[in-house]
């Protein structure tokens, strides 16, 4: 026997051989059909009896395994149901010969057989026949179930016979030898007379025995000759007849332990009726078993010559037991090189039994034990079978990997060289079934977050695997969807190599078909999802659109320009406007070692119209943070979300959402379209301002202006307001703020007449309008506390005078003409002071403004302002009046420039660069 049946278990001891074949040419599809209802039948109860007969269909039996049926009665071939077709009388006769013929396969081992016929009617058909059964059609057989009923009861008559001729032997009688195929040739010339053969004789026939006793639905009895059969044999080293006793004693106990069954299919058998219904419960781990009473064995039981001996056996052996018993069994037939497959059943039957017993570590040594059976030659086939049937065992003790090891050993046996038509699918088909096993899923979100599960170089490799399956195939777009998923799932774990090489293989597979965002539903009905590159680039931060933001001020709605961030509170939401180029800006890293290209990169979004205006870039290898701008623009009014954003890299389309990134909390980003709004452009007669304005509000500057004035100095500030954009500019404000100062400014700080251009209002788009905006500063660059020492010094008490030394000292008397020619001197009455201020516009129009919204425009002024004087000493002398006197006044100019002081009542003083005079 050189194939091994690897979905035996230890209850198929109690099963009858009944083999289903079809005769001649009959439709495959057919002929299972009528197979899968022969099958059902798969327990008969015996009428007149409490008894059971379990059925085993095959419909493929190779005839030297039946050689085997002396030494394991379950083995042997008992019944044959053939299949046939016959469209006319003159094709029965030949139909009938082959039939028979067929019947000649199994005749030493067959108690009966039928023939279904299908398709003959007439006189032949009406024939009441018991072995052969007529039907019209495959369709029209109602009674197909009840022959096969009709049929077991026969075999079950027969068998019965021969349980009760072999059970009744006398011990004076000479019993045959029963003996194993390979066995014949070593019996040739022995002593037939001896004890010891005699002994042989008696306990391999006792052994048969039990196994009909088994099969007859008597259990207890199967036990009882079992016990007998295995002292008999180990009393004459008889040690493959001994280890089948010990393997059957294992089968009767499990039988009696798991009514249930072993081979973990969801209908369970249904316990015998001759079983107490309580069976299982008694015989709990280690119990001890009741003992047979010898009074209460009959006639057709055992002979009653040996019932003292009988008397002494155990009835049914522990759980654990079970086991080393099992265990026995298989050290028993490791001695026989010929009986590797007896074994490998044995270990994968004893398997199934410490499943159900949750042993997983004891199960485990029995299948390495099976790994390591040597059963010669064996086909392509039967490797892919052993290698599959050891995977689905580990996987039911809950060695996952282990399972998914041989499951892609099996896989890898499907295209074994020496196959001339390796089957690729069938080994994508089972690599498949390896990713549990391996902790790997085909799902890019099962990846996205979490700390990584399983083994990456095996993951790795497996999917190497994969695609190179999938391209043998002939489906490229498989190889892309699992090369992409590695990509992006392993993509910390590849080296720089690596890297390179799945990237240039990515490259090459999307040139023939490039890889997109749908969802691949193979031929077994999986799906493959999507893979997007979420890593390439990484993004870095969070998405933040930049546009408009509502605030809701005494019911005045107005919108500013500026960036945004995520939303913090539900007062606060992002808003754009139809019709505008509104961006988001991403921050992405390269993490490849090389320059990345990604193209076609845009926004991804849900609700209004959006159009979405791709770009192009290009990353530096392993570059930093880079920001990344995306634009669009939505074309109608109402509520958008921007869910994510697209890619097409190495030839990949990937749809990004926002949920799948790991660094940003947020499913998306909403925002309000609101109506259409104009749009205005200002330009300036000044030059920009290089210094960065720090406004009190929370508005951002849309750009700034800088200049440099003398205090007392007025600058005239051109602005030019065009309109950029598609609606017409109906309303127009102007306010200013000064900002971030802390002197006293004297005056207007900036002025203005919007009166002429609010005339040429409605502004039509392209048009613009000019305004002037006047500058003047004027400023206290006195120092108060100088002034008043110098005061005291006089002693005079003078308050209130504005004009005092910016010196934050004493100063000495001096010359009245000096000239303060240093740097030194020149930099000691230097003092610039800064004026900050903002120019406010808030304009309107088109729809926009219906709906009460606007835009603000704002404008920051950055004036640094230069003293024109100073007054560096105040004196005093008497006048004629005692009411009055002479105020004398240093004045100095710190200027580069030559400057004339007037008074009333007096003349002007000229005074040169950095001159002082009294």
């Amino acid at each position: 026997m050189s194939v091994p049946d690897y979905m035996q278990c230890a209850e198929d001891h109690q099963t009858v051989l009944v083999v289903v074949q079809p005769v001649g040419i009959v439709p495959e599809d057919q002929f299972f059909k009528i197979y899968k209802r022969i099958s059902s039948v798969s327990q008969v109860s015996i009428r007149d009896s409490q008894r059971l007969l379990y059925i085993r269909y095959r419909h493929h039996y190779l005839p030297e395994n039946n050689e085997w049926g002396d030494f394991q009665t379950h083995r042997k071939v008992v019944g044959l149901i053939s299949i046939t077709t016959c469209a006319s009388a003159k094709e029965w006769p030949q139909t009938a010969e082959r039939f028979h013929a067929q019947k000649e396969v199994y005749s030493s081992t067959l108690y009966d057989s039928r023939l279904l016929v299908f398709g003959l009617q007439g006189d032949i058909a009406e024939q009441q026949r018991t072995d052969v059964a007529f039907y019209p059609s495959f369709e029209d057989c109602p009674d197909v179930e009840k022959r096969v009923d009709d049929f077991v009861e026969s075999i079950f008559i027969v068998l019965e016979s021969k349980r009760l001729d072999r059970a009744t032997d006398k011990s004076g009688d000479k019993i045959p030898l029963l003996c194993v195929p390979f066995e014949k040739k070593d019996f040739v010339g022995l002593d037939t007379d001896s004890r010891h053969y005699k002994k042989r004789c008696q306990g391999r026939m006792r052994k048969h025995v039990g196994d009909l006793c088994l099969q007859a639905g008597m259990l207890q009895d199967a036990l009882v000759h079992y016990h007998m059969a295995v002292e008999l044999l180990r009393g004459v080293n008889d040690f493959l007849w001994l280890g089948a006793a010990l393997e059957g004693l294992c089968s009767a106990s499990v039988i009696f332990h798991y009514p249930g069954g072993t081979a973990g299919k969801t209908a369970g058998r249904k316990p015998s009726i001759s079983q107490p219904a309580d069976a299982g419960k008694r015989h709990r781990p280690g119990a001890q078993e009741v003992l047979i009473d010898p009074g209460a064995l009959t006639a057709n039981g055992i002979s009653a010559d040996t019932s003292t001996e009988i008397g002494r056996a155990k009835n049914c052996l522990s759980p654990e037991d079970i086991i080393e018993k099992y265990k026995e069994a298989i050290s028993y037939y490791g001695k026989y090189k010929n009986a590797g497959v007896i074994e490998l059943e044995a270990c994968v039957k004893a398997v199934r039994v410490l499943a159900i017993q949750k042993r997983a570590r004891e199960a485990s040594e029995f299948l390495q034990n099976a790994v390591y059976i040597n059963l010669g030659q064996l086909s392509e086939e039967e490797k892919i079978q052993r290698y599959s049937i050891l995977s689905e065992l580990y996987e039911r003790i809950g060695f996952h990997r282990k399972s998914a090891f041989f499951k892609r050993v099996a896989a890898m046996q499907c295209v074994a060289p020496t196959i001339p038509e390796p089957g690729w699918r069938a080994c994508y088909k089972l690599l498949l079934e390896t990713l549990p096993g391996y902790s790997l899923s085909l799902d890019p979100k099962d990846f996205s977050k979490g700390t990584h599960r399983g083994w990456a170089a095996v993951q790795m490799r497996l999917l190497h695997e994969l695609v190179y399956a999938s391209r043998r195939m002939g489906n490229p777009a498989l190889s892309v969807r699992h090369l992409s998923f590695l990509l992006q799932t392993m993509l910390d774990f590849l080296s720089d190599q690596e890297k390179k090489e799945v990237t240039q293989s990515l490259e090459n597979y999307t040139s023939k078909c490039p890889g997109g965002m749908e969802v691949i539903t193979l031929p077994d009905g999986l799906k493959l999802p999507p893979v997007a590159f979420t890593k390439l680039p990484i993004s870095g931060v969070s998405c933040r659109p930049r546009g408009l933001r509502y605030v809701n001020t005494y019911s005045c709605r107005v919108l500013y320009s500026l960036q945004l961030r995520r939303v913090d509170t539900e007062n606060t939401y992002f808003q754009w406007v139809q019709g505008d180029v509104c961006e988001v800006q991403l921050m992405v890293y390269n993490p490849m070692p090389y320059e990345l290209r990604v193209e076609n990169m845009g926004l991804l979004t849900s609700g209004v119209e959006f159009e979405s205006l791709p770009a192009a870039l290009s990353l530096p290898a392993e570059s930093g943070l880079y920001p990344v701008t995306l634009v669009g623009v939505p074309r109608t009014a109402g509520n958008i979300t921007v869910t994510g954003y697209h890619t097409s890299v190495f030839g990949v389309t990937s749809d990004c959402l926002l949920e799948g990134l790991s660094s940003v909390k947020t499913s998306g980003s909403l925002v309000e379209v609101i109506p259409s709004l104009p749009r205005l452009q200002l330009s300036t007669s000044l030059p920009r301002s290089a210094h960065t304005s720090q406004p009190t509000s929370k508005e951002e500057l849309s750009s700034s202006v800088s200049v440099q004035l003398f205090n007392g100095e007025t600058q005239q500030l051109t602005l030019t307001l065009e309109n950029i954009g598609s609606e017409d500019i109906e309303s127009l404000e102007l306010t200013s703020k000064i900002v971030s100062t802390k002197e006293k400014v004297f005056g207007e700080f900036l002025s203005w007449e919007l009166e002429d251009a609010l005339s040429r209002l409605p502004l039509k788009s392209g048009q613009a309008v000019t305004l002037t905006v006047n500058i003047k500063v004027k400023l206290d660059f006195s120092g108060q506390e100088s002034l008043l020492q110098d005061l005291n010094d006089d002693g005079l008490s003078v308050t209130g005078l504005p004009i005092s030394s910016p010196l934050r000292q004493l100063l000495k008397p001096r010359p009245e003409n000096k000239t303060f020619g240093s740097e030194s001197g020149k930099a000691e009455y230097s003092h610039i002071k800064t004026l900050e201020a903002v120019l406010n516009f808030k304009y309107s129009g088109g729809a926009g403004k219906v709906e009460g919204y606007h835009r603000e425009l704002s404008l920051g002024v950055h004036v640094d302002v230069e003293p024109s004087v100073f007054f560096t000493r105040v004196n005093t002398l008497p006048a004629t009046s005692t009411r009055q006197c002479h105020l004398l006044l240093d004045i100095f100019n710190p200027t580069e420039h030559e400057l004339s002081v007037s008074a009333e009542n007096n003349q002007d003083l000229v005074l040169h660069a950095s001159e002082c005079q009294r």
